[in-house]
């Protein structure tokens, strides 16, 4: 099963989810955050269906200094970083040997926050059910990052939704959430990418442009219902 491009999966998901708050498994009220740049045109998608609010969180994967694909810990919010302590373990690293790295993943989602939240009001998220969407999971480092971080801000759900996971990050991430709805988890996983025809890379005017039509989309007054219709 591949998505044609993230906005198809983001559908896709979006119906799963539509089910699961009709059954009463997603209880509202309801809040969207997408982990960007990915995650935000899936997640429009379930934004929209859900008629609930949509914002971001960023997170950003911390990888080993000779090989910065490879996720060794990650950062959302203000929290300090959490490190995969058997992967820093068998790569012979510590945490003090990553402060490069971190340090430099640190500035970039301070400037991604900034700049994607200018003019933009945060949903309130205490009590609600909050939503989290991906465009996929590899080995779930910064989506564990952001689900912890996001505690702070006392949802009384927290659910994880992707169309696509890897079935370790699975195993890792039900204990951080209080649902993971995964759509598929493909074995071999390999990449989030090999699982979609279109996965071209997205810009922060990609995410600044999503998130500005979410906005005009909510300010439009809903139609009023004409008698004898």
């Amino acid at each position: 099963m591949r998505f044609r491009d993230r906005a198809q999966a983001g559908r896709a998901l979006a119906a799963r989810l539509c089910a699961h708050h009709e059954e009463g498994s997603l209880p509202g009220p309801l809040a969207v955050l997408a982990l960007p740049r990915g995650g935000v045109p899936v997640a429009d998608e379930v934004a929209r269906a859900l008629d609930a609010p949509l914002d971001v969180l960023v997170a950003r994967k911390v990888g080993a200094p000779f090989q910065r694909e490879l996720a060794v810990g990650a950062l959302a919010g203000d929290d300090p970083p959490l490190f995969d302590e058997r992967t820093l373990e068998r790569l012979g690293l510590t945490p003090a040997d990553l402060t490069a790295e971190v340090e430099r993943e640190r500035a970039e989602l301070r400037r991604r926050t900034e700049r994607y939240g200018r003019g933009r009001t945060a949903p309130e998220l205490a009590d609600r059910t909050v939503v989290v969407v991906d465009d996929g999971l590899a080995t779930g480092a910064t989506a564990r990052a952001a689900l912890r971080s996001l505690r702070r801000r006392r949802p009384r759900h927290l659910t994880l939704a992707v169309p696509v996971c890897s079935r370790q990050a699975a195993r890792l991430l039900h204990e951080e959430a209080t649902d993971l709805v995964a759509l598929h988890q493909p074995e071999p996983f390999e990449a989030v990418g090999l699982w979609y025809q279109d996965f071209g890379q997205l810009t922060d005017d990609d995410v600044l442009r999503v998130l500005a039509e979410h906005d005009r989309r909510a300010r439009r007054p809903a139609a009023r219902a004409v008698p004898g219709d």
